[in-house]
């Protein structure tokens, strides 16, 4: 079993830190607010004060951060991550960036003698729970090799996808196709409940057919009980879908659809939605259609 250090106790990071305590690693986490560190000894972790003091002894270090601009300070800043890892530790960046600056901190990261991998996730909270989360993996082989023990105490569809920026990718492609996939449910319940049908009897038809999707079964439940209690929240879903417009441009591509779902989301947050679930966006679409 491994000694780890994890940084960002949130949503996301902490059931995975959790996960890894179940699955017997000698887990120290850090998190700015003190209550989630607490939860986690609770759950049989222990406690750092610092960055530094999770990552010092630390052979595999997990962070799990909200941007791109706090992975660069608490991984490259003068006391961070790099600063204090021991040489050959393996730092596992499971946040949600931009794929340059995953390749940025996969360069500082082997000129300090850490192995980096970029490893995003995809199924939300009740997945980070479950320890059954998809992620997408970029950097070197040998890499993700050492890290396939802890990966498989969070995760159970995990893929190497490519070298180093290649996770966070494959990441914004998800969120894409999220981000549209939600609108459209949101749109097909507004288009129900206008028609006077029986929502419940409506969704769990289309779920059974062709339309059927893992949004839909995740989603379709609070979205007609209008429940947005955050599970993944609007305003971070913005953050990546400027991520994958930004990605989009380097690439020279449209995408039209994306750029549409993009300025839905972005106006719910504009409006002060920022912090509901991002199944939230149906109050856009209701909102669009004078159905308030």
């Amino acid at each position: 079993m491994s000694k780890v250090g994890f940084i960002g106790l949130g949503i996301m990071g902490g059931p995975m830190a959790a996960n890894l305590v179940k699955a017997g690693h000698e887990v120290v986490g850090y998190n700015r607010s003190q209550a989630k560190v607490d939860k986690l000894v609770a759950d049989g972790g222990k406690a750092a004060a610092s960055v530094a003091e999770a990552v010092r002894d630390a052979e595999i270090i997990f962070t799990m951060l909200p941007d791109s601009p706090d992975v660069e300070a608490v991984v490259l800043g003068e006391d961070g991550v790099l600063a204090n890892a021991k040489s050959g530790a393996l730092l596992v960046d499971c946040s949600t960036i931009r794929p340059d600056v995953s390749r940025r901190v996969a360069e500082a990261a082997a000129e300090k003698g850490v192995r980096a991998l970029d490893a995003p996730v995809s199924g939300g909270e009740p997945k980070a729970i479950d320890g059954t989360l998809s992620i997408m993996v970029g950097g070197e082989a040998d890499a993700f090799a050492a890290a396939q023990d802890v990966l498989n105490a969070v995760g159970t569809t995990i893929v190497h996808v490519g070298p180093s920026g290649a996770g966070q990718t494959v990441k914004a492609a998800n969120q894409l196709i999220v981000a549209g996939n939600i609108g459209l449910v949101a749109e097909a319940l507004v288009f129900l409940e206008a028609h006077g049908v029986d929502t419940e009897a409506g969704m769990k038809v289309l779920g059974g057919g062709l339309a059927g999707s893992t949004v839909l079964d995740a989603k379709n439940e609070k979205m007609r009980n209008r429940e947005f209690a955050p599970g993944f929240r609007l305003e971070l879903h913005h953050k990546d879908m400027g991520i994958v417009q930004a990605a989009a441009r380097d690439a020279g591509l449209t995408i039209p659809l994306g750029s549409l779902v993009s300025q839905l989301v972005a106006a719910a947050v504009a409006q002060g939605d920022g912090k509901l679930d991002h199944s939230g966006l149906l109050k856009q679409i209701t909102q669009l259609n004078g159905r308030d």
